[in-house]
């Protein structure tokens, strides 16, 4: 069943964010930050290790080359400035202020809780390559898999930042739903250049988010989701252009 993936890890989050709030309460504040700490440092850590492995790779003789370094730049400048335009960081922040405002006692932390939530769950490769292979091959494997990530992933945000982790359930059916059900539509122009390109903008991606984690500089992640599909619209306009 195409779309499976997506429903059993939007089940997970919400299950892990379950959890999560009973942990939550027998951590003391001094652990939650020692907690949050762990986990900002192995966000950055994952982002840098997926964008290393998609922009390096070993040549025939032997030697480290690199590749899509300007696609990959060209990528983030022309999301970044479409994602400013579309003011779409400001909007899930007032997305996350909603939800909280409906959810009694829920705390000062919810908006972050589900801002950063969202973010990490929707701009890894397993979110854009897992709803692909869903969508195209109903292949649910990697989907499954991340479910399971994200569901210890859960459990511990939820302890750090509060139940607006669970809200993030939402943006991600929102999300890879759409990925998957697009698959086939987009699929002559989905060739495994575009997919690593894409893959390495969202490691990216992914590195801001926990750099805005450890407070080390405020990144507009939100406004940098554009530029995923940026690599897919420039192969699409070369192609165009070049058959014209």
């Amino acid at each position: 069943m195409i779309g499976i993936g997506t429903i059993a890890n939007v089940a997970a989050i919400i299950a892990g964010s379950a959890l999560g709030v009973f942990a939550r309460n027998g951590l003391s504040e001094r652990f939650k930050n020692t907690v949050m700490q762990a986990i900002s440092l192995s966000v950055v850590m994952i982002g840098i290790s997926g964008t290393l492995e998609g922009i390096f790779y070993v040549a025939e003789n032997g030697g480290i080359k690199s590749r899509y370094i300007m696609v990959m730049i060209l990528s983030l400048v022309a999301g970044g400035l479409t994602g400013e335009a579309l003011s779409i960081e400001q909007k899930l922040d007032k997305l996350g202020e909603w939800f909280q405002r409906k959810v009694a006692g829920s705390g000062g932390s919810f908006a972050q809780g589900f801002v950063t939530a969202t973010l990490v769950y929707c701009v890894g490769a397993m979110a854009i390559v897992g709803s692909l292979e869903d969508g195209l091959m109903g292949d649910a494997g990697t989907l499954f898999a991340k479910s399971i990530l994200d569901g210890v992933t859960a459990i511990i945000f939820t302890t750090t930042m509060g139940i607006g982790v669970a809200f993030s359930a939402l943006p991600v059916l929102i999300y890879q739903g759409s990925i998957t059900l697009l698959a086939g539509i987009i699929k002559p122009w989905l060739t495994e250049a575009v997919i690593t390109q894409m893959s390495i903008v969202g490691s990216v991606l992914i590195m801001g988010i926990g750099i805005n984690m450890l407070d080390i500089k405020k990144i507009k992640v939100g406004n940098l989701l554009p530029s995923i599909f940026m690599p897919l619209v420039y192969y699409v306009v070369c192609t165009l252009l070049s058959s014209i």
